[in-house]
């Protein structure tokens, strides 16, 4: 059997292929009477150009987008299992794509979705996002967009997060009323919200405790290598930091190989805290003092708005900046120690 394609269906309606397509995705270029021809011989002939067939007559994807910088970070695997509690309900289907922390990539896959169909996209935005264009073309063009954890202001869509600053100043808080002195505050460079949240609660905190050591604000990257060189040498300067506050699950895994490497002992030397919804930080050596952010509830609510969005219900003023809050567990990596 031939396959089913724009080019077969125009044959056989006696129609132009543009005009087929343009039938597809409901164009007001084309009259009610032609896109319902071209709808029923596309359902007759098994032609499917989305998930569904009823997709042809609801001219709904039954699909929705969600964009992360990665899944390495336990906290985005959470994200995702939260969405999945409330798609199979709507009967939607979920499609994940990584940007990697690059801006040029996340601007491709919003390009690619917009050549294809999808009813609505959540986003975390990468590390190397400034530039919000992109991202704004889809609400300029109706589509529902929701942004969670890493978010921007500057969009008039909704913004699911946590409370960073209030967390960041009670991490540091923590480090201080453990008798830390110099603590270094490692976040991602670029213009990431939740990094300058989090410095924000940081530089909060040591205001308050009205702390002479200048703050060390250390710039990391997504390269564990690079990460790691930049550590090495941030432990070999004076004052070393006796306290580490890092603002991403990574950073505390790269600051335990260093310590680990230079001979510098956790909790001794070097008090450690970071933000993680690593299950395995209790597992760590000595085990890790977390703040765990609910990621699985801010997956569950970020889809919930977003389908709202979908079937054009009105949203709830604190849902259009909803701020769950994140809990500070301790443990030996910021414990008092006999010295």
């Amino acid at each position: 059997m031939d396959q089913v394609n724009l080019k077969k269906l125009a044959k056989e309606l006696n129609l132009a292929v543009s005009t087929v397509s343009r039938a597809l995705r409901d164009s007001h270029e084309i009259s009610s009477q032609t896109k319902e021809r071209v709808r029923e011989l596309a359902l007759k002939l098994g032609f499917q150009p989305n998930p569904h067939a009823s997709s042809l007559r609801q001219n709904k994807s039954k699909t929705i987008a969600v964009i992360i910088p990665e899944i390495e970070n336990n906290f985005f695997s959470q994200v995702i299992n939260g969405i999945e509690s409330v798609t199979p309900s709507k009967g939607y289907h979920v499609l994940i794509y990584l940007s990697h922390e690059d801006y040029n990539k996340e601007r491709d896959i919003l390009q690619l979705l917009r050549n294809g169909r999808v009813d609505g996209i959540m986003i975390s935005v990468s590390n190397t996002t400034s530039n919000y264009d992109h991202i704004d073309a889809w609400r300029q063009a109706g589509i529902p967009v929701v942004l969670f954890d890493r978010t921007s202001e500057e969009l008039d869509v909704p913004n699911i997060m946590t409370n960073d600053a209030e967390m960041a100043f009670k991490a540091t808080e923590h480090l201080l009323k453990r008798g830390c002195k110099n603590i270094a505050f490692l976040g991602m460079a670029g213009n990431l919200s939740i990094s300058n949240r989090r410095k924000v609660g940081y530089l909060s905190a040591l205001e308050k405790f009205k702390i002479a050591t200048p703050p060390q604000i250390v710039e990391l990257t997504s390269k564990d290598y690079t990460n790691r060189e930049i550590l090495r040498k941030l432990f070999q300067d004076q004052p070393r930091p006796d306290g580490i506050f890092a603002a991403i699950e990574k950073f505390a895994v790269n600051t335990y190989e260093v310590c680990k490497e230079i001979n510098l002992h956790i909790p001794q030397d070097v008090k450690v805290i970071s933000f993680s919804n690593l299950q395995a930080a209790a597992l760590f050596d000595p085990a890790l003092s977390t703040i765990i952010q609910p990621a699985y509830d801010i997956g569950r609510e970020a889809a919930s708005i977003l389908f709202k969005l979908i079937e054009k219900k009105m949203l709830m003023p604190y849902e259009k900046k909803m701020i769950l809050p994140s809990q500070l567990i301790e443990r030996a990596s910021t414990a008092v120690t006999g010295q």
